[in-house]
């Protein structure tokens, strides 16, 4: 006999009433009916099918916005906001693209600033969407991280190993208007395994200036006790290793919203309304309101956590034992007559010295690394800090004696003073490991020269090679470089191919579906 406990003038269909009759019997002790577990098992059959054969058009890097946008159109709003995102599944949000939008959806996630290669241009389309929704669904599955899973390691996003650092060496030559750093951390202790084309996550911890700035905002002791998620610990430990300060959050905003009175209230209104928020920090708000300061404890809950930086890896296991490599640019920009440090680049290069400890996890990557078989050819795409990977790619090639050819890519500002790694590469194409390299300096001469136009000079070899069936692979700025070097294989295959576009076009597409063309661009 059917127990029923959800009545019959309820707002669900018969299934969903069957489902939910079971769900609290089971919480009562009572014994659900067949009826009641056979809706449960159809519920369950039907969403499985649906998610296996829901196809998502718009996950696809290479399109722009407006096209994605176009193609997730009519859409539910979970489906619409995974398309604003830049479909690269870096795991740098701690989610894949699916389910941050999802989490977004269900409303278990609120940041919405957490798409990295996407930046402000996600952000903003992730609120156009959620303002044009009549309602905000519950999302088809959880928003699950990513990176909650641990890949069989001891230490994780959730669970950080405390490595320390080795070195951190200036790349460049005198002279440089750069400062990149070759970055060598001890793994010595953990069980962190990683392959070549995975990134390294690093907790980093916010520059003493700007927390001084914003202890001085605040009539509070530093060593006031505040709580973070369930932890204790003082203002200034929270400010400088738990709390994002770079970004302004919206629960922030809305904070001082509701403490600001009168020409302050509608000045935070027009300041919301601008594209300068997008620009500022914490401290830039502090600076602008003097007069609303809430209570430090609310202050530290408005703010989003501090998340952790992905770095491309730049060693083989195979070569440098219980080390990792990573190869860091340091950001810095001026904003109001203010310094804007990147938070992780600046603490390699300013804040952290030999020994120090800082946490750690393995990102594994999404089919970005070497061709498994050996005899395959390898085109290799990376200015700048881009090198990273594709140094590792080479160090792996040559301990597995790969019998496939390599092609590097590379370019930067000046050869005398930015040829990252130049050594190295140069011994790799003396001793035959790198068949080709290919470099663009940008400033050696008077028209700027980048590594998409050496692709175009060197058109029909590489068409050759892609014939050959090689890979392809990119790394580095989203926003102009991959772009352009997108471009840039498509005027290849049309020019040297003889192909039309849109012949072209379906040509890289099979690469995509087959793993012969990735990227890993932030």
């Amino acid at each position: 006999m059917s127990i029923t406990l959800i009545p019959e003038s309820a707002p669900f269909s018969d299934e969903q009433k069957a489902w939910l009759n079971g769900f609290f019997a089971g919480m009562l002790g009572l014994e659900p009916s067949s009826d009641e577990v056979k809706a449960e098992e159809n519920r369950l059959t039907e969403q499985a099918e649906a998610e296996a054969e829901e196809d998502f058009p718009w996950h696809d890097p290479g399109l722009n916005l407006q096209k994605r946008m176009e193609l997730a159109e009519g859409k539910p709003v979970e489906r619409r906001l995974m398309a604003s995102m830049a479909q690269l599944d870096c795991g740098a949000c701690g989610y894949v693209c699916k389910t941050y939008a999802e989490a977004i959806a269900s409303g278990g996630e609120k940041n919405l600033k957490l798409c990295v290669p996407g930046a402000k241009e996600t952000s903003k389309m992730l609120k156009k969407v959620l303002s044009e929704a009549d309602e905000i669904p519950a999302a088809s599955t959880s928003g699950t991280p990513a990176t909650a899973e641990t890949n069989g390691s001891t230490y994780h996003r959730s669970n950080p190993f405390p490595a320390k650092l080795i070195k951190s060496e200036t790349l460049n030559k005198p002279g440089s208007a750069k400062d990149v750093r070759h970055v060598e951390i001890d793994l010595s202790g953990s069980d962190l395994h990683y392959e070549v084309g995975d990134a390294l996550g690093v907790y980093p911890t916010n520059c003493n200036e700007l927390v001084e700035g914003i202890l001085d905002q605040f009539s509070e002791d530093r060593t006031t006790t505040v709580s973070v998620g369930a932890d204790s610990m003082s203002f200034v430990d929270a400010l400088t290793n738990r709390c994002c300060l770079k970004d302004v959050s919206d629960e922030f905003l809305e904070l001082i919203a509701g403490l600001a009175k009168g020409e302050q209230q509608q000045k935070l209104r027009d300041l919301i309304d601008s594209d300068e928020i997008d620009e500022m920090d914490v401290l830039d708000v502090l600076h602008d309101f003097p007069s609303v300061r809430p209570s430090v404890q609310e202050f530290i809950a408005s703010l989003t956590e501090l998340a952790p930086r992905l770095y491309s890896i730049a060693s083989s296991k195979s070569v440098v034992g219980e080390a990792v490599h990573l190869t860091v640019g340091r950001v810095i920009k001026e904003y109001r007559n203010r310094e804007r440090k990147g938070v992780a680049s600046t603490m390699f290069s300013d804040r952290m010295l030999p020994g120090n400890e800082l946490r750690v996890f393995i990102q594994k990557s999404h089919g970005f690394g070497v061709p498994a078989d050996d005899n395959l050819p390898l085109i290799m795409i990376g200015p700048g800090t881009g090198i990273a990977p594709f140094r590792a790619f080479l160090q792996e090639r040559h301990a597995r004696k790969s019998r496939g050819k390599n092609w590097l890519f590379f370019g930067d500002q000046k050869s005398a003073t930015d040829f990252l790694y130049e050594e190295e590469l140069n011994r790799y194409l003396e001793n035959g490991l790198l068949s080709r390299l290919d470099t663009a300096f940008s400033r050696d001469q008077e028209e700027k020269f980048y590594v998409q136009n050496r692709m175009l000079e060197n058109a029909q070899e590489l068409f050759n090679w892609l014939e050959a069936g090689a890979w392809v692979c990119v790394c580095g700025d989203a926003k102009r470089m991959a772009v352009d070097v997108d471009k840039a294989l498509h005027e290849v295959i049309v020019t040297a191919g003889g192909k039309t576009l849109e012949e072209a076009k379906d040509y890289v597409r099979n690469m995509h579906k087959s793993g012969r063309y990735v990227r890993d661009i932030y």
